[in-house]
């Protein structure tokens, strides 16, 4: 693959957590993944992303990192990661990981040292340690709303507060700091030093804050810490460091407005950046077509390529979203007891399949996806997520789309790890999806996926590059590509004729009997 892979890549998110257990002990770790490397090379993908997997008290689930430059016991050593790395790269696959920079787990030797030495040291400089408003401090420095429920302030013994946008076991860092920048260059170093291809940035836009951490007000611009113009300093010195080593940045960068969106994207600043409007855009013909535009547009300027996910670790899964009567995704509106059609979900998760692995630029899979897995239910009793409790237990949290994959039917936990139950529960129906059930069933979703991503990678047209829209009927989505490549995607309720071809390369479902295309059903065609 070109130096510049990274433009179509298919990219494949391991959750190590869930992924799979090579020890037995319930917890999905590194082992447990070198073993399934070549299952990830069969599928057909170019590059894998882990979330971390560092050493880290897990409180939400590792994005509370205490030491970046060593692996978590649950999941392994910096060996076994070296070790991976290697086996990986030598079945084609490069491997990305999860640098979280906004904030460290008040377990990091950093956050120790500025608890002990106190207000007005030059460790808590590193931090955001403020004196609380109120005749005696008692309230907190400012009003600033949580990534998370919940406040965004904890008090300390000695009185001070500390800023944390997510969890109290998260304190954000002072990226003011210069100490703070040379450790994250350092530690982009120590991973690419590794082999590692590229790094995705956690809550990219959210690092740097107002200095004089002013009050939020609603509808004031600019906020005092999403997207501020000092971020992009900070990603033109990463991207020095990475280009001495031919690696890539991709950022989780949530922000509506695609001017602000797309100056991350500057040929100096960051290689790609998530497009999370697609993967929380409801699925509805006239939305999705303009979420796809609008995508392309905010890319151009900057030629930087799209980059196409249907769900990650955080989302509802997409055959439950897709089967309720609500199809997008807004962490507001999570509730439990939500219906869903489950069938009809599997049927639109399908057709979203080969549009998006046809659409310009890279895809992102989500482990599990391609087996069509549900968002489970997680018992009030198990659940680990810190969504749910920070939401006094109204929101379910993001546990369901975390839920240890089935590898084998017949085998305890459905092949997971066979000895212990897994961290989290695994539904009765499990083994229905596992791996080996559906690598046998050439009509399963992960053959619908296979064979999609081997014409990918084989036939031309597809990934970066132009597309057009053709005229369609009302509810269609239909566009061409190049070398003869079409795309046909039917939203509306009633079948439609295929547009003139020379051959069907796939379809996410049979036509009809008169050789239409039904409802809720992707077509891949060569003109000629």
């Amino acid at each position: 693959m070109s130096a510049d892979w990274w433009r179509d890549a298919v990219i494949y998110q391991v959750y190590p957590r869930s992924f799979a257990d090579g020890d037995g002990d319930g917890t999905g770790d590194l082992a447990g993944v070198r073993a399934r490397l070549p299952y990830l090379a069969q599928l057909g993908v170019d590059a894998v992303w882990f979330t971390p997997w560092y050493v880290s008290p897990l409180v939400d689930g590792g994005y509370d990192v205490a030491d970046y430059r060593t692996v978590d016991p649950a999941f392994g050593t910096l060996d076994e990661a070296e070790k991976l790395i290697e086996e990986a790269a030598a079945l084609g696959l490069r491997v990305i990981v999860d640098i979280v920079p906004n904030h460290v787990s008040d377990q990091h030797a950093w956050f120790r040292a500025a608890l002990a030495a106190g207000p007005g040291s030059p460790e808590r400089e590193l931090f955001h340690f403020r004196p609380g408003r109120g005749p005696h401090g008692e309230l907190p420095p400012n009003n600033w709303p949580s990534q998370f429920s919940g406040p965004t302030w904890t008090r300390v013994p000695d009185g001070e507060w500390y800023l944390h946008l997510f969890t109290p076991q998260q304190p954000d860092l002072n990226w003011a700091h210069p100490a703070v920048r040379r450790e994250h260059e350092d530690v982009l170093r120590f991973w690419f030093d590794r082999g590692v291809a590229g790094v995705r940035i956690d809550s990219a836009a959210l690092l740097a804050k107002d200095p004089a951490l002013a009050d939020f007000e609603e509808g004031v611009d600019p906020h005092p810490y999403i997207d501020l113009d000092e971020l992009h300093d900070i990603y033109r010195s990463w991207r020095t460091v990475a280009d001495g080593y031919g690696a890539v940045f991709v950022g989780e960068v949530w922000l509506p407005d695609a001017e602000r969106f797309a100056r991350y994207l500057r040929p100096d600043e960051l290689h790609t950046a998530f497009n999370f409007s697609f993967l929380a855009c409801p699925w509805e013909p006239e939305r999705l077509r303009a979420g796809i535009d609008a995508t392309l547009a905010e890319h151009a300027p900057v030629g930087a390529p799209a980059t196409w996910v249907l769900c990650n670790h955080d989302v509802t899964r997409t055959v439950t979203r897709y089967g309720r009567a609500d199809t997008a995704f807004d962490f507001a509106t999570k509730a439990y007891g939500t219906p869903t059609d489950l069938a009809l979900g599997t049927r639109r998760a399908r057709a979203a399949a080969l549009l998006t692995l046809a659409l310009p630029g890279s895809v992102y899979v989500y482990q599990g996806e391609e087996l069509g897995l549900p968002e489970a239910d997680i018992p009030p009793g198990r659940v680990r997520d810190p969504m749910h409790f920070r939401s006094g237990g109204t929101d379910p949290g993001r546990d369901g789309c975390r839920v240890p994959l089935p590898w084998t039917a017949d085998a305890p936990w459905a092949g997971f790890g066979s000895t212990t139950e897994p961290w989290l529960p695994q539904p009765a129906d499990w083994p229905d999806y596992a791996v080996d059930r559906q690598s046998a069933d050439p009509g399963s979703l992960l053959t619908l996926y296979r064979t999609a991503l081997a014409l990918r990678r084989t036939e031309p047209g597809f990934g970066d590059g132009p597309m057009d829209w053709l005229p369609a009927a009302p509810g269609v989505l239909a566009f061409h590509r190049p070398y003869g490549l079409l795309h046909v995607t039917n939203l509306s309720a009633e079948p439609v004729p295929l547009p003139p071809h020379a051959l069907l390369l796939l379809a996410s479902g049979p036509l009809t009997e008169a050789g239409e295309l039904p409802p809720d059903t992707s077509v891949w065609l060569r003109e000629d």
